[in-house]
Formats: C-alpha cells, structure tokens, sequence
C-alpha cells in the first residue's frame, strides 16, 4: 500500500443539498485531483495497471479526480476525499490470483453418479404400469 497524498491537488466549491444558508456562502464541497503520469510513487507497470482499471474514472487530461460533500466541514471532506482516491487506487494495484483447474475425486464422482441412479430408479417407479 503505497502513500501518495503528496502528489494530490485538491479544488473546492459550494455543495450542493440541504444546509441552510451555509450552503450558499461556504465552500465545502472538496474535488481531489492526481496526475498519474506524474507519480513519483508508483513504477510504469503500475500506473499502466491503475490506468486500465480505473479507466472510466479518468479524464481526458489523464486525471484521476473524486468530489466529496459528505461532510459539513471542507477539512473533513478533503480528508475523506483523500482516504477515498487511496483506497481506488489501492484496489486498482491488486493482481487478482489465477484460479487452478482441479478435478473432482473419484470418491465424488462415484457419489455422484450414484446419487443420479438412485434418482432415476425412484422415478422410475413412481410410473403407473398395468
């Protein structure tokens, strides 16, 4: 888990929603930006990853950006908007493990194969013969 807070920027506005009259003249809404291009932090191969799993987040300008208006205060938003883009790029860096083909036992497929035949013989005779 790689730490990057240093290479955010961060834009303020007013939010949206209920607050009263605050909401009009205080700007607490928080947009968190990070140039992945730029990162210091991460290695090539990273970033082409974060770029390919996070595609759809990412703006033209190759821009990873978050608002966040959950909070009443732009401190704690620019908090939570921090611990949020970490946690998306965090899940974006994990290589998923490759699944390994097994085959079932032959205790199982025995049990299987039984289980189908004791089936079978059951509706065989629940059939109305003369």
């Amino acid at each position: 888990m790689k730490k990057f807070q240093h290479e955010l920027s961060y834009k303020t506005s007013r939010s949206s929603g209920s607050g009263g009259q605050n909401v009009n003249k205080v700007e607490t809404s928080v947009t968190v930006m990070w140039k992945i291009e730029d990162s210091a932090v991460f290695t090539e191969t990273e970033k082409e990853r974060i770029f390919f799993k996070l595609k759809n987040r990412i703006n033209s300008e190759d821009i990873l950006q978050l608002t966040v208006s959950e909070s009443r205060t732009q401190l704690q938003n620019k908090k939570i908007a921090a611990e949020k883009i970490q946690e998306i790029v965090n899940l974006a860096l994990i290589i998923p493990k490759k699944r390994i083909a097994t085959k079932p036992s032959k205790g199982k497929i025995e049990k299987r194969l039984e289980n189908k035949k004791k089936i079978s013989e059951k509706k065989e005779n629940r059939k109305f013969r003369y």
